[in-house]
């Protein structure tokens, strides 16, 4: 699909999707990673934490968005990087995210989220090292791994740190090969 076709198709998902209040949704949000600054007592744990909190999001919401979108397979990265940014991105939060930055090898890309509807209401004190958003990083690793690709996702700019856009650097690292455990292999 081509990239506009993907837009349009996020477009329509949305507007089926059914919807919370996106005040309270990032209220909520923010109040839980209040909660884990207090529990954790370190940036670092709260980063890795929210990360891990988003992959096990990313490998539950991976069966919806297959089965909302009508998307198959992804032929090559560059598509699926499209699908995040333009239905995945839409479906989910309602917002529409630019594809950029792109390595000669097209295995490497940064996702520029510039309406990033979880850090609304939100200031950083300036010299704290949270990667807010890190939940997103986690959804999109474990969206990928449901789908047998191994990424590695983390952000280089973030607007709470006064950068103009929110980037999220998107790599593969591999194609995970579909194996039968040992204990199941018949001989």
């Amino acid at each position: 699909m081509s990239a506009s076709a993907n837009a349009r198709l996020g477009e329509q998902i949305w507007q089926k999707m059914p919807k919370i209040n996106a005040e309270f949704f990032t209220l909520t949000y923010g109040a839980m990673v209040v909660q884990l600054m207090r529990d954790l007592e370190d940036v670092q744990l709260v980063n890795e934490k929210l990360e891990k909190m988003g992959h096990s999001i990313g490998c539950r919401l991976i069966d919806e968005f297959l089965a909302k979108s009508g998307i198959n397979n992804c032929n090559e990265f560059a598509e699926t990087a499209d699908v995040i940014a333009k239905v995945a991105f839409k479906m989910f939060l309602g917002v529409s995210v630019e594809v950029a930055s792109w390595n000669d090898e097209k295995t490497s890309c940064s996702l520029l989220v510039y309406d990033n509807p979880l850090t609304d209401f939100v200031e950083l004190p300036p010299n704290i090292n949270l990667y807010y958003s890190n939940v997103l990083c986690g959804v999109i690793r474990g969206a990928l791994e449901m789908v047998q690709l191994r990424v590695e996702c983390y952000f280089v700019r973030d607007t709470l740190r006064g950068d103009d856009v929110n980037e999220i650097r998107l790599e593969l690292k591999e194609h995970i090969k579909d194996e039968m455990a040992e204990e199941y292999r018949r001989e």
